[in-house]
């Protein structure tokens, strides 16, 4: 290979520097090759000073990042607590954050077109020092204010220090009656005294036209009597007729769910205790020992307690299950062990000569208890079952205290929102809905069964119908007797002695 290049002296400048040697080409053919590779070198160089002035600019602290939209809001102001309705007064939030080494001197919020104000709207203007982000400390800052439906201008007298977070809220505003998304814009000054728009928000402000139960709830509270009535405060604060309407749709759907929760949960509790009873009549120590100490538990503590165990608990020991199935589950779990000691009263109330007449035909054990057994304890239990199931279902409020959205929870959230108690009142008519058909279910049923047993006199058309085929009324009382007789002894009197103590322990225990 040939050597192209020759070791060259190059003179000293004016400077008086000496002489430096430079390596400097030899003048032969290749050099007309080293001409076409000077366009890439070109682009070469132009591509370096674009990163290199990339580079530079992001180095650069960005002025226009001074103060930073974090949110702008408006609060619900319907019925239901969840929608922005256009044309109601309403509270505007807005929260900027100042960056580090940056002050702000002044603020400007320019709303959307349609907006108004009310003779009550005023503004809060809050600095907070976020020093200790885990505890802030608010500050009110001092500021002098323009406000129309236009904009907002604050001028503060000290401005907003470095790294603090900026609360305006602008209460009882009203946002355009036009349905769709708004933008709250503006500009701010930072130290230097430099003006900057402000930097977009992200979520828009939906707007949404008034609903019928909106203009219902409107229309009741201008009435006279309605305005008569809450004059009282009692009545204004606990049966409010305005507010009573409003949360009729609301909690309905809470009022499905508590319903969901308790269909779901009370079937699966009948198989769960009909085990349990099975094991604490066992002849096995360990199972009736097993049985006792979980049936003994449930009942001697707390549902709460119970509920908290379960949503706190469980994730600390990696189990993690929704909130839904979740209360399902311990719904379940607290009304079987009542439903065991039921059961096992039921059973122990059926005649002993039941078992010993399916044994002398034949019949094994599992046949017994399941064909014959297994029948006649159920149509027994059915009126305790059903009040297990009315406890069950007023129990499900207490899953409110976690965080579940039941019947119970909508009703706690709406009252916060509106300052009024008028939506429990709402949720307890939901309750009796349940409750009191069922209990006069239960009332009925016992009625029937204890006058099928011959515990109770029969129902007057049977006493007519045995006038009508010319029974005497003594007549029928003997026969009545005899079959009081016939039917109990003493060992069945103990036994469902035994049912109607168990069945009341439930209660007894809440």
């Amino acid at each position: 290979m040939t050597n192209n290049f020759r070791h060259q002296k190059v003179p000293g400048s004016s400077w008086g520097l000496p002489g430096i040697c430079l390596w400097q080409k030899k003048p032969n053919n290749t050099e007309e090759l080293s001409h076409e590779k000077q366009p890439q070198n070109a682009i070469n160089r132009v591509l370096v000073c674009l990163a290199l002035a990339v580079l530079l600019l992001a180095t650069l602290p960005p002025s226009a990042w001074a103060l930073t939209t974090e949110r702008a809001s408006a609060r619900p102001n319907d019925s239901s607590q969840k929608l922005v309705i256009g044309g109601r007064p309403t509270r505007i939030t807005w929260v900027g954050n100042v960056a580090e080494n940056e002050e702000v001197t002044s603020i400007t919020l320019m709303f959307p077109v349609g907006c108004s104000l009310t003779d009550d709207t005023y503004v809060k203007v809050q600095e907070m020092i976020m020093d200790d982000p885990m505890h802030p400390q608010r500050n009110d800052p001092a500021y002098s204010i323009e406000l129309d439906s236009t904009h907002l201008y604050l001028q503060f007298e000290t401005p907003i220090q470095p790294n603090n977070q900026l609360y305006i809220e602008i209460f009882n505003f009203c946002l355009p009656e036009l349905t769709g998304e708004y933008f709250i814009t503006g500009s701010y000054t930072d130290g230097p005294g430099r003006s900057h728009d402000l930097s977009a928000q992200q979520n828009p402000i939906v707007v949404v036209a008034m609903t019928r139960t909106q203009k219902l709830v409107d229309a009741i509270g201008e009435w006279e009597w309605v305005q008569s009535w809450n004059s009282v405060m009692f009545l204004r604060v606990f049966f409010n007729p305005a507010w009573f309407v409003a949360s009729i749709p609301v909690l309905f759907k809470g009022w499905l769910i508590s319903l969901l929760l308790v269909t779901l949960g009370f079937p699966l509790a009948i198989p769960i205790g009909l085990g349990f009873s099975f094991m604490r009549m066992s002849k096995f120590r360990v199972l009736r020992g097993i049985a006792s100490v979980w049936v003994n538990f449930i009942r001697g503590t707390p549902l709460f307690l119970q509920i908290y165990i379960a949503f706190f608990g469980l994730p600390l020991l990696g189990v993690r299950i929704g909130n839904y199935p979740l209360a399902v589950l311990v719904l379940a779990m607290n009304s079987s062990a009542y439903l065991a000691e039921i059961f096992r009263a039921g059973i122990q109330s059926i005649n002993k000569g039941q078992f010993e007449a399916a044994s002398s035909l034949g019949m094994t054990g599992f046949q017994t208890m399941f064909s014959v057994i297994i029948p006649q304890t159920i149509r027994r239990v059915i009126p305790t079952m059903t009040s297990e199931f009315i406890l069950l279902y007023k129990d499900t409020s207490l899953l409110s205290a976690v965080g579940v959205m039941e019947q119970m929870m909508y009703a706690k959230a709406l009252a916060n929102t509106t300052a009024n108690l008028t939506p429990y009142v709402v949720s307890a008519c939901f309750y009796l809905i349940i409750t009191l058909p069922l209990t006069r279910v239960i009332s009925v049923f016992e009625k029937r069964l204890a006058a099928s047993e011959g515990r109770a006199e029969p129902p007057e058309d049977t006493k007519a119908g045995r006038i009508r085929l010319g029974r005497s009324d003594q007549d029928s009382d003997k026969s009545t007797a005899s079959l009081q007789a016939r039917r109990s002894d003493a060992g069945e009197s103990a036994a469902a002695q035994t049912l109607s103590q168990g069945t009341g322990l439930r209660e007894s225990n809440d």
